[in-house]
């Protein structure tokens, strides 16, 4: 069976709340009681009746159109038509964040308190460390709600306060009362996202893209 053409448009999900998510949906091919679409990065091939795991159904197609059951509603896909819809998963929410290498070193944008940071990932540093500077500029009072501490670092033992981080934030993870240090003076130049944000996502690298999930 020959196909008859390939979409070149990706209908956009909207995100929504509750148990709404955003996806991306690519439609490959349209036959007769037969569509291929690409959900995410997942392709699958509907018979008329068939689901998808997200809740997606084939009602009808031809060589001109597909009609889809998506959250109990009927949404009508061409070859050239633009749609917004959303689908609701069963599956396994991921929360992730993407960190492409920068001269063999992982560096992104993220939040620490509401604010925006750059940051580092340090496997071997033991907690989010910075420098006095940094923590000024995110308002963290550590002097007096911090503890007087020692580390030694490649430049030798220095003092350090430690304190607790209201949130810290990159991609789409957040976590909450994180083990953070203060290194008196300028400390690192840019915060070092240590093991007590590491130690609660899975890490994997590919390549030059480091690929940090969280999972609820």
């Amino acid at each position: 069976m020959k196909i008859h053409g390939y979409v070149i448009t990706l209908i956009s999900f909207l995100l929504m709340a509750g148990a709404l998510s955003a996806s991306e949906i690519l439609v490959l091919g349209l036959f007769k009681d037969m569509a291929i679409i690409k959900v995410d990065d997942t392709r699958h091939k509907l018979r008329t009746g068939e689901t998808t795991p997200d809740g997606i159904k084939l009602i009808s197609s031809n060589s001109e159109q597909a009609i889809l059951e998506i959250n109990g509603k009927r949404q009508r896909l061409t070859l050239s038509s633009h749609q917004a819809v959303s689908t609701s998963s069963g599956k396994k929410k991921i929360t992730e964040a993407k960190i492409w290498a920068n001269r063999g070193m992982y560096q992104t944008t993220g939040l620490i308190n509401g604010y925006p940071v750059n940051l580092m990932i340090d496997t071997g540093a033991s907690t989010v460390a910075m420098g006095t500077t940094h923590a000024e500029r995110l308002g963290i009072n550590y002097r007096y709600k911090g503890r007087r501490n020692v580390a030694r670092t490649a430049s030798g033992v220095v003092n350090t306060w430690e304190v607790k981080l209201d949130s810290v934030k990159i991609g789409d993870i957040e976590l909450k009362n994180v083990d953070g240090a203060v290194v008196e003076g300028a400390g690192p130049s840019t915060i070092l996202l240590g093991m007590s944000f590491l130690k609660h996502v899975k890490m994997q690298r590919e390549g030059n893209l480091l690929q940090l999930q969280l999972t609820h």
